[in-house]
């Protein structure tokens, strides 16, 4: 009988938390700092990133794609 008791306490309460939210969904609130500038401060975080991961990749000398050919030449082989 344990576990009906329990399942039915947390359905109830599960209902007491959506009837709270549905309550607290019609109230009109007035906008914070996350709803004012949240898209701002965002795109300006992700501006700077690209900005700094493009000066660092053009001008600190990093030599991309590596490639031995045409760089290497192989040496002489030696017969013993």
């Amino acid at each position: 009988m344990f576990p009906v008791v329990r399942n039915a306490l947390s359905r109830l309460q599960v209902r007491s938390i959506q009837q709270t939210m549905a309550r607290q969904s019609h109230q009109k609130r007035t906008p914070d700092f996350h709803d004012k500038y949240g898209n701002i401060v965002l795109a300006g975080g992700a501006m700077f990133c690209i900005a700094v991961w493009t000066y660092t990749a053009t001008q600190i000398g990093i030599e991309w794609n590596l490639s031995p050919v045409g760089r290497v030449t192989p040496k002489e082989w030696r017969n013993q």
